[in-house]
């Protein structure tokens, strides 16, 4: 038998009820939940030397505990000597019980150790409920070992939530402990 993760349990004992009352839902069912984190990291440098997406692999791998997979170009852009088929970038998909883990791990670790952090934005939401900010380098995560990096890549970080709206999202986010900028919202 698995262990709940810590932001799980939060969730069904303290966040429901919060959002049920400051929503005004009437069931349970209503209120919002992350359904899943997609990271996605760009790595450039690769088109030069395509063991870079190896390194990338696994240090996405080592960061959420689920096997990266590579990001495939869909076309050719001769501007950037970029052919159809070249892997660009590095992306995973995160649900569950790695998904909550990996979200405790990035509000409670990860994010305090961004140099100068006054908190994310609160205007990378999408309309539909949906959040995303960007991470300038992977060295905040405690499982890359500095030594070992040879070229620091940022990272996108989407966090789709079952929100009817940019506002019920926000609740949901700022309820799981996001460290936003701005607390206000409309």
């Amino acid at each position: 038998m698995e262990a709940t993760p810590r932001l799980r349990k939060q969730y069904t004992e303290e966040i429901i009820p919060v959002l049920m009352k400051e929503f005004n839902y009437s069931s349970v069912m209503q209120v919002p939940k992350i359904a899943k984190i997609a990271i996605n990291q760009g790595i450039s440098a690769a088109l030069a030397d395509k063991k870079l997406i190896d390194v990338g692999i696994a240090e996405m791998t080592s960061i959420t505990g689920q096997k990266a997979v590579p990001t495939i170009s869909k076309r050719d852009v001769s501007n950037f000597k970029l052919r159809k088929g070249n892997a660009i970038g590095v992306r995973v998909t995160l649900r569950g019980v790695k998904m909550y883990e990996f979200l405790d791990r990035l509000i409670s670790v990860a994010l305090p150790r961004v140099r100068d952090f006054r908190g994310i934005n609160d205007k990378g939401f999408d309309g539909r409920g949906n959040y995303s900010f960007g991470v300038t380098e992977q060295l905040i995560f405690p499982e890359i070992d500095i030594d070992k990096v040879s070229n620091i890549n940022g990272m996108d970080i989407t966090i789709v939530t079952t929100a009817n709206n940019d506002h019920e999202a926000f609740g949901l986010l700022k309820a799981f402990g996001l460290p936003f900028k701005n607390q206000k919202k409309a």
